[in-house]
């Protein structure tokens, strides 16, 4: 699975990832730390790369834009630590079948994971 770390998440994110054996790239790696989120989102969308992030515009721009992807899973509802990232991560992974990321906003929240399936 390929995957696109945003700026709000760090970049040991992207390095759990790959040790999983996922493609995974921070936004800074690709020069994309100072671009609009609508930037973002295109470069995920034209690389199949679903998007982690913690910002909260990217849902509202993928149901604005009534996209079926890049896929997404957003963390919210206050801050993590990076250890409960990864944590919270893994379990989303296990819980969503990768097939259905690409087309999927997941949500990661503190006591729970749900996810909505794109467009929006």
């Amino acid at each position: 699975m390929k995957f696109l770390i945003d700026m709000p998440l760090s970049p040991d994110v992207a390095g759990w990832l790959m040790k999983q054996g996922h493609d995974a790239i921070h936004a800074f790696q690709v020069g994309l730390d100072r671009s609009p989120d609508e930037t973002i989102l295109e470069y995920s969308r034209n690389d199949k790369r679903v998007v982690i992030t913690a910002d909260l515009d990217y849902p509202r721009i993928l149901a604005l834009m009534k996209a079926e992807g890049p896929g997404m899973i957003l963390f919210r509802g206050g801050n993590y630590s990076d250890k409960e990232v990864i944590e919270r991560l893994a379990r989303a992974l296990e819980m969503i079948p990768a097939d259905e990321l690409q087309n999927s906003v997941v949500v990661v929240e503190k006591m729970r994971i749900r996810r909505r399936h794109l467009p929006l």
